[in-house]
């Protein structure tokens, strides 16, 4: 076999790799701060029409103040429904209703809680290395089954270099995106 039968798809990596920050940023959209955003409540599932449904599928979310979301309900028979998937959420936010809207005004974090939030997404960001590892190990795998078919020493070297350089510069991501996000939940 010649070298040019070795072709590791390293764009794939990295696609991969890309696939795990992305999903580290939504987990850490859905992370309240002290701060309202429409996207905290993405995670929020409405029963409705007898399946599951994303709470932007149901009714409008808007942010008309810094610390107060809302939700213009469509259908006014979800009304109970969709305040009912919100208490239940987790957010630790509690509805009130007026007519088809839903207010959500966003209390204050106190310093336990911040504390706690800071945990919980040092746990998403050890959850989204652990993807990144589990991808490079692909890698690695696919470059010791190419060696073994015959891969010169030198160039599983420099494909594993590379793919060690793309597994460092995304691991730094995440602990940037985490450090960002730590000093966002701290900021009183």
């Amino acid at each position: 076999m010649s070298d040019e039968d070795f072709d590791l798809d390293i764009d794939d990596l990295a696609r991969r790799m890309d696939g795990a920050i992305g999903s580290l940023r939504t987990e850490f959209a859905s992370l309240r701060t002290g701060r309202a955003s429409a996207s905290m409540l993405e995670p929020v599932m409405v029963d409705a029409y007898g399946q599951k449904t994303p709470i932007n599928q149901v009714g409008t979310v808007n942010v008309p103040e810094p610390r107060m979301v809302t939700v213009n309900v469509w259908d006014k028979g979800l009304v109970g429904k969709v305040e009912k998937a919100i208490r239940e959420s987790g957010l630790g936010i509690n509805p009130q209703l007026n007519g088809t809207i839903i207010m959500l005004p966003i209390p204050e974090l106190n310093e336990e809680r911040r504390r706690e939030l800071t945990k919980v997404a040092a746990q998403y960001a050890e959850n989204a290395r652990i993807s990144i590892r589990n991808v490079r190990r692909d890698g690695m795998d696919q470059l010791k089954k190419f060696k073994a078919d015959g891969m010169s020493e030198d160039d599983h070297k420099i494909w594993s270099d590379e793919v060690q350089a793309l597994t460092d510069t995304e691991i730094k991501k995440v602990d940037d995106a985490l450090e960002t996000k730590q000093a966002e939940i701290m900021q009183v």
